[in-house]
């Protein structure tokens, strides 16, 4: 059973930086994507970033984009991400995404993932 833990979420100031991190246990992840999405209150699941486990090739939402950075220790199994020059509207519910390969769908799509993290908040106060 695959395990996805997050850590690093909490209130920062505007300008301020955090690093998420997502361990991940009980497989690896080949080919395949590992993601990050985030939801804020009363907003759906959205897209922020993700990484393609053997190639390291990422993508980033253009909200966040020459912000935030995925990164990914294949030793360590764990993604991170860094999160700069935050925003108040970065305030969300960060989770951590992975998929196993059986589902259908493109790299920004929650659709794919069938593992998740439970979750660390990240507060930007303005």
């Amino acid at each position: 059973q695959v395990q996805l833990v997050e850590s690093g979420g909490g209130l920062v100031q505007t300008g301020g930086s955090l690093r998420l991190s997502c361990v991940a246990s009980g497989r690896t992840f080949g080919a395949y994507p590992m993601g990050w999405f985030r939801q804020a209150p009363g907003k759906e699941r959205e897209f922020v970033t993700a990484v393609y486990w053997n190639s390291g090739r990422s993508f980033y939402a253009d909200s966040v984009k020459g912000r935030f950075t995925i990164s990914r220790d294949v030793a360590k199994n764990t993604v991170y991400l860094q999160m700069n020059s935050l925003k108040p509207e970065d305030t969300a519910v960060y989770y951590c995404a992975a998929t196993s390969g059986r589902r259908s769908g493109s790299y920004y799509s929650s659709n794919l993932y069938d593992y998740w993290g439970q979750g660390t908040q990240v507060t930007v106060s303005s």
